[in-house]
């Protein structure tokens, strides 16, 4: 167990839940049982799929949203409202364009009451620190895609936030701009030519959280909860290649690929790591992937060297929100498995890799209706019309019980396009409709 003490403890969150209410009075669970610490002089990145709550999370830490249950204490006091020691720089610019650079960064001092020369001053100084000297009187127009970033730090620093929270904000940014502003970032902070003290960054790319982190937390989802709290004790900077570096990778892409991971299977020390199992989920969930994606990673797997999935995915060039929900479609419908952070086919994987079209059809086929729980009803509730014919609004029904409305409609969906494939049945947009595939034939 970590002792928090009253002299780094920046901020604490105990046993935080975020829900919303649907308007059927369905609750949607998006985060759940949230426990952990922020402290001064660590940046921790926060990780974990689409869908696991990260962007909500960092909104309730910044006071944006407040939690339906459990407490966010700043300083050791309840957070109320905004979170005064907090900056976000988000994933979008988020410039006003008819505002110059300077402007642009003058706007939260402007809001926090500074005094015109102060605040000046202030917006001046950062611009500076963060290489936008020159560039005081342009507008966002006249300027690319990583200066217009940097102008989203300067406007978060000038403020001189105690804790500044970062939401993806390379991802917008072609692969070499984004190096090259995350290793000035990484300059600053270990110069300590910023003013923050803490630094909280959103990414869903492992390597990115392994080069700056301090600790990596990571939630899994369904709903969001931190299954690991990792300490990297690796020294800045950080060589990509060194062995500790790549151990560190596997580790995290093993987490985040192995949900039902026992604690002692991860992380060898537990008096530093937080980990707790995913509860059941109360409705399998499906990955929004096409089936064209799924075998067609299962070819490219055929054809691989390596089986470890992180190195398939660097060769692929795709971050972990780009394969995860592909390999996740392969293993629900069994046809991969995946054993300490290797993936290979399964006999049934391997059928499909070898069959012609229709075979790969019927595999598909078969394993929908033994392993897909939401393909299952819908063929069930067809056959039992007598019309073969059901309203997708039926479907929705069920399923908004269990996910928001947007996404009961993306498992309904996928759900669609998984059993067209399958030749299980056909859908009717225009009528929102789903029939069986018999229908055709005998309306023929």
């Amino acid at each position: 167990m970590v002792v928090k003490t009253t002299t780094d403890l920046l901020i604490s969150l105990e046993s935080v839940k975020k829900s919303y209410q649907q308007p059927n009075g369905q609750e949607i669970t998006i985060l759940e049982n949230i426990n952990f610490d922020l402290r001064t002089g660590e940046i921790v990145a926060l990780l974990g799929p689409s869908g696991s709550g990260k962007s909500t999370l960092m909104r309730m830490i910044a006071g944006l949203i407040p939690p339906t249950l459990g407490k966010i204490l700043y300083h050791n006091r309840p957070l109320v409202g905004l979170n005064p020691g907090v900056a976000i720089v988000f994933q979008s610019f988020a410039l006003y364009p008819w505002l110059t650079v300077l402007e642009n960064v003058e706007l939260g001092l402007k809001a926090k009451g500074e005094l015109p020369d102060r605040r000046r001053e202030k917006a001046l100084r950062m611009i500076d620190v963060i290489g936008l000297d020159g560039f005081e009187n342009a507008y966002p127009k006249e300027l690319s895609g990583g200066m217009r970033q940097r102008v989203g730090f300067a406007r978060a620093l000038a403020v001189e936030p105690e804790l500044l929270c970062m939401d993806e904000p390379f991802s917008a940014l072609d692969v070499l701009t984004a190096e090259n502003l995350r290793f000035e970032l990484l300059d600053l902070w270990l110069e300590r030519r910023i003013p923050t003290q803490t630094i909280l960054i959103v990414t869903h790319g492992i390597e990115e959280a392994v080069i700056l982190a301090d600790r990596i937390i990571v939630l899994g989802r369904n709903p969001g909860r931190v299954r690991a709290d990792l300490p990297v004790k690796l020294p800045h900077y950080r060589d990509r290649k060194s062995p500790s570096f790549q151990s560190l990778v596997d580790r995290v892409y093993k987490i985040i690929t192995h949900p039902d991971l026992m604690p002692e299977a991860v992380e060898p020390e537990p008096t530093v790591s937080k980990i707790s199992s995913t509860p059941p989920q109360k409705y399998q969930s499906l990955p929004a992937v096409r089936i064209g994606s799924i075998a067609g990673f299962l070819e490219l797997l055929e054809d691989q060297n390596s089986k470890d999935l992180y190195r398939i995915a660097q060769e692929l060039l795709l971050e972990v929100d780009d394969i995860l929900p592909i390999v996740e479609a392969a293993k629900l419908m069994d046809m991969v498995q995946i054993a300490e952070g290797d993936i290979s086919l399964t006999s049934v994987g391997q059928q499909f890799i070898a069959g012609g079209i229709d075979e790969r059809k019927q595999i598909m086929r078969s394993q929908m209706l033994d392993r897909i729980r939401l393909v299952q009803q819908i063929t069930n509730f067809l056959q039992a019309k007598r019309n073969h014919r059901i309203p997708e609004e039926l479907v929705l029904d069920i399923l908004e019980k269990y996910f928001s409305t947007q996404e009961a409609q993306q498992q309904l969906k996928t759900a669609i396009d998984w059993g067209r494939y399958a030749e299980l049945y056909i859908y009717n947009e225009p009528a929102g409709e789903i029939f069986l595939e018999s229908e055709i034939t005998s309306q023929e």
